[in-house]
């Protein structure tokens, strides 16, 4: 009889798991598969290389770009270095220029002297990566400056009567590029794309995860500091995803979409392309350290940039770095004092076989079923009872908890709050020497606000107003930001429209958007160059006076 009550309760509880498994959302197998990766290598190569700005202005003559000693292979040394298991290469950035043979542009490789003009950076990227046992990724942006899609148009184009014909030239080189130099496993639209590519991506790209963009799988964090903010959820609402530039402010422990968040970061603070000076603000390992500890450790993939020089070659200070790197992660947690593998429940004990001293927890969460652990509390058994070790939220695939060292024998991972039964991939136990805690960043996104202006009620002619600031001075590196206007009395202003323009272009609807009174803005593109940002606010008075009202619109990043 107690066998078959026991049958009975086994069935059921079976039963109810998997009606969870139903609700959860789970990763597909391309996602997994990316997230499997942990890290991945960016690689910014473009004729801003020859020059100190960041986004391709047209100055740099095509007869300079001759990197001649261009070596795809000491790329993927580099990537290697860190361990990284992909590479993502620019091959078209915001300028338009194009690193593989195409007929779509006349500003492309074809027209440089590098190999005559024959060279496809691409074609050798793609040979070096099979040869080292790479995954390929590329970026190809959808705005292109030589059709005056400008930076954060998503492809727009100035002129109405171009678009169509844009349109047919960005699909063919997307076609080209993911056609030709395959397979390919990530897809970077970086700041979304206005253009229909679905059809492609659906023939020649159905394996690739999708940055940006409608048809996005994956998310931004929000921030290029290559550090997120904690609890980050893999989990979206749809509508959120769909919109092409959800980012982690969008994660949702309940969403119903997988769409975990690659965290992208320069080596250079903060640029992307290579320079004689901007070599000198190389980031130091403990800066790559506390990256790493605040974006795989809390569960997210780490994207760290790589650039070449004038040469083709990663610089020789830049390859150290990486072998400092991949070092340091792997001296770090190679070898566990214990580990326990594959256990399911809200209670498991790691026996550590004798008193050790411990400062390092890394918990891994069997993530393909889904993000499941809500709540968790981690405890060590001393000689006068269980301690308090530390506890968290999120886990997700990695989650690296340190703690003062402490003389334990056991650890107790008990889970607090979960959705259906917790599923274990693995967890860890470490003691890290000479460690140094990475500075946790606020949770409070919006930690810094700034007053950008100050308007008075007779600069409003009538009941509607709409003003202008220009933020190019406020926003100085990449990132989310909200702004929101703030009246220094009782009187109502309530906002009712918002645009964004990059050096008079507007930009597309997706990076800047209302909720009430708050305006958020991503602004995904380097700010480095001195260009104006402006942000056009449409506002009604409700009770306009005429009196010497002020409002002061406070940005917060």
């Amino acid at each position: 009889m107690k066998k078959h009550l026991f049958i009975i309760v086994l069935i059921v509880f079976l039963c109810l798991d998997l009606v969870y498994s139903q609700q959860i959302p789970m990763p597909t197998k391309a996602q997994y598969q990316w997230h499997e990766q942990e890290r991945i290598m960016f690689l910014h190569f473009a004729p801003t290389t020859w020059s100190e700005v960041e986004q391709n202005d047209h100055t740099v003559s095509l007869e300079r770009v001759n990197p001649q000693m261009l070596n795809t292979d000491q790329w993927c040394e580099a990537a290697l270095a860190f361990g990284a298991k992909e590479i993502i290469f620019v091959a078209k950035h915001s300028g338009g220029f194009c690193w593989w043979q195409t007929t779509t542009t006349e500003y492309g490789v074809r027209n440089t002297p590098y190999k005559n003009g024959k060279g496809d950076v691409l074609k050798e990227l793609s040979v070096s990566c099979k040869k080292y046992g790479l995954n390929l990724g590329v970026y190809v942006y959808p705005g292109d400056r030589t059709w005056g899609a400008m930076i954060g148009s998503g492809g727009k184009t100035k002129d109405p009567t171009k678009q169509e014909a844009y349109n047919k030239v960005f699909r063919k080189q997307l076609t080209e590029v993911l056609s030709n130099y395959g397979p390919i496993t990530e897809v970077w639209f970086d700041g979304s794309c206005i253009i229909d590519v679905s059809d492609i991506l659906e023939t020649y790209a159905k394996d690739a995860v999708v940055f940006q963009g409608p048809q996005a799988s994956l998310r931004w964090p929000g921030t290029e500091s290559g550090k997120l903010y904690y609890p980050a959820w893999n989990t979206v609402m749809r509508e959120d995803l769909q919109t092409g530039v959800a980012t982690q402010l969008h994660g949702n422990p309940n969403g119903d979409t997988w769409a975990p968040l690659e965290t992208n970061t320069t080596l250079y603070d903060h640029y992307w392309f290579w320079s004689p000076k901007k070599v000198k603000t190389r980031k130091s390992l403990q800066e790559l350290m506390d990256c790493y500890y605040q974006s795989v450790g809390y569960g997210s993939v780490f994207l760290l940039n790589a650039s070449p020089d004038t040469t083709g070659l990663i610089p020789e200070g830049d390859m150290a770095r990486y072998r400092e790197l991949g070092h340091e992660i792997s001296s770090r947690f190679e070898r566990p004092i214990a580990k326990l593998e594959a256990v399911r429940g809200h209670e498991i004990v790691l026996d550590l076989k004798g008193m050790k001293r411990v400062n390092h927890i890394v918990t891994m969460e069997a993530y393909q079923y889904g993000e499941r652990i809500r709540e968790y509390i981690v405890e060590g058994l001393t000689p006068n009872g269980w301690k308090n070790l530390c506890e968290g939220i999120s886990v997700g695939r990695k989650k690296i908890d340190y703690f003062e060292p402490i003389e334990i024998s056991k650890i107790r991972w008990r889970i607090t709050k979960s959705v259906g039964e917790p599923i274990i991939r693995s967890v860890s136990a470490y003691m890290i020497q000479d460690f140094v805690a990475p500075v946790k960043k606020s949770m409070n996104v919006y930690s810094r606000p700034k007053v950008v202006a100050d308007w008075r009620e007779d600069d409003i002619h009538n009941k509607t107003g709409r003003l202008s600031i220009n933020l190019k001075d406020k926003i100085n590196v990449p990132g989310q930001y909200m702004l929101t206007l703030v009246p220094d009395s009782k009187k109502s202003v309530n906002l009712i429209g918002a645009e964004m323009y990059y050096d008079g272009e507007k930009a597309i609807e997706q990076l800047i958007r209302m909720k009430g009174d708050e305006v958020y803005i991503n602004q995904t593109a380097q700010i480095t160059d001195n260009r104006d940002i402006v942000i056009q606010l449409k506002f009604k008075m409700n009770k306009p006076s005429g009196g010497l009202v002020s409002f002061k619109p406070i940005l917060i990043h």
